[in-house]
């Protein structure tokens, strides 16, 4: 499996599994959630944001700048955490 990097605590969650796994990640469909990519060119977290929200969660965010943007930032990153691709 691949690593990826991503924000400190985020969840890894591609479009492709919101349908079967987002229940089980996030049983608050009222918790807040941000979706991000890795920069504004990457459709994913608008996709992921739209399915999210198409089961009922109410409190989606997009982060549209991403990782790029919190990189940039001189934010922390997480690396070495899989994929789940």
């Amino acid at each position: 499996m691949p690593e990826a990097v991503g924000l400190p605590g985020a969840i890894p969650l591609v479009e492709s599994e919101v349908a079967e796994r987002a229940a089980g990640l996030l049983p608050d469909k009222n918790a807040a959630i941000v979706t991000y990519c890795s920069n504004p060119a990457c459709p994913n977290s608008e996709a992921v944001a739209r399915k999210l929200t198409g089961q009922g969660y109410t409190n989606v965010r997009k982060y549209r700048e991403g990782i790029q943007d919190w990189v940039e930032a001189g934010l922390p990153i997480e690396s070495g955490v899989p994929s789940g691709h």
